[in-house]
């Protein structure tokens, strides 16, 4: 079969198209499917330039987001059959092969039915930045009907997920992002105020906008600078979380806040073998698939591009303003 291997760490020209051996069912709750789509994430790029989670694992196929055709399971398997159509995220990590291909075997307790209304590329596109988005927002920020959220780059891969779910619990959502057309890209999505942050930055704007008050949940999807600049809009006894790691700074103005920090890395359950964690995931795969199917949710893809423009795939993300998601597709 065709795949996207990772021959060495580097620039995005170390992924190269090549033949391999199609992976085959060793164990009894696998299932064998036929990739039609992979989503493209940060973490992809962030792999192949740093280094991959295990040692030893060159060449490797990356790609955590997979979407495909169930085409063999193994004899444990009783919630698919061939011919299912469905959607996970898993592998590409360095340990077990990812989805940059045209076959892929996993456990299926990793898979999830994907949406009926959704094609394989929307599909490929959402399970990281859901399970992702549903983490922070709902598991480690407590969002309730009511609250104000402030979710970072929201017109991002997993922003403009997080929009949609903080607006189906009934929140209001205030949101950043770097231009106009992206300010009227999130409000498309739901969100009630946008913030041109390369305009004034977002603080003020956020005060003004809460009656200085501060956000009862701040989302920082960025990094460091934008997580501590976030602490002084986040409302006191509120809940600030990231997806990154802070660095070093100073936590004094948190504290008289009494503000709850949490993290929220979605490839935790894969890194540690985590069973329930991994069923979490599942659950809220199956939870957004009734949202998706009722028009309640829908990923935005910029780019679709063919499996062998892996690099160029790469080389947007690396630019740090894609809109929404890029997705490759075997076909």
């Amino acid at each position: 079969m065709k795949a996207i291997l990772m021959t060495a760490t580097g620039d995005p020209d170390v992924l190269k198209l090549q033949d391999i051996k199609e992976p085959e069912i060793s164990m009894p709750a696998q299932i064998n499917v036929q990739l039609k789509a992979a989503g493209v994430n940060p973490v992809d790029t962030k792999i192949r330039r740093n280094g991959l989670f295990y040692e030893s694992a060159l060449p490797a196929v990356l790609g955590c987001d997979g979407a495909g055709i169930v085409t063999e399971v193994g004899s444990s398997v009783k919630q698919f059959k061939a011919g299912d159509k469905v959607w996970f995220c898993h592998g590409g990590l360095g340990q077990e092969q990812g989805n940059y291909a045209e076959y892929n075997v996993i456990d299926a307790r990793w898979a999830s039915l994907m949406p009926e209304t959704f094609s394989f590329v929307e599909a490929a596109a959402a399970p990281l930045v859901l399970i992702t988005a549903w983490g922070a927002l709902f598991d480690r920020g407590g969002l309730q009907k009511g609250q104000t959220v402030l979710i970072h780059a929201g017109a991002g891969g997993v922003g403009h997920m997080a929009i949609q779910l903080a607006k189906l619990k009934g929140a209001r959502v205030i949101t950043t992002v770097s231009s106009v057309q992206k300010a009227e890209f999130v409000k498309s999505l739901g969100a009630d105020e946008a913030i041109i942050y390369t305009q004034n930055g977002f603080a003020d704007a956020v005060n003004n906008l809460t009656g200085s008050k501060g956000a009862d949940l701040v989302f920082d999807t960025v990094g460091a600078a934008v997580f501590k600049e976030s602490i002084a809009v986040t409302a006191h006894f509120g809940r600030l979380v990231t997806l990154l790691d802070p660095g070093e700074l100073s936590l004094s103005e948190a504290r008289m806040r009494n503000l709850l920090i949490g993290f929220e890395l979605m490839l935790t359950p894969m890194l540690r073998d985590l069973p329930e964690a991994r069923d979490r995931h599942v659950e809220i795969l199956n939870q957004c698939a009734q949202y998706a199917d009722k028009g309640l949710l829908k990923p935005y893809i910029s780019k679709h591009l063919s499996l062998e423009d892996s690099a160029e795939a790469h080389r947007l993300i690396e630019t740090g303003h894609t809109t929404g998601k890029i997705v490759l597709s075997s076909e």
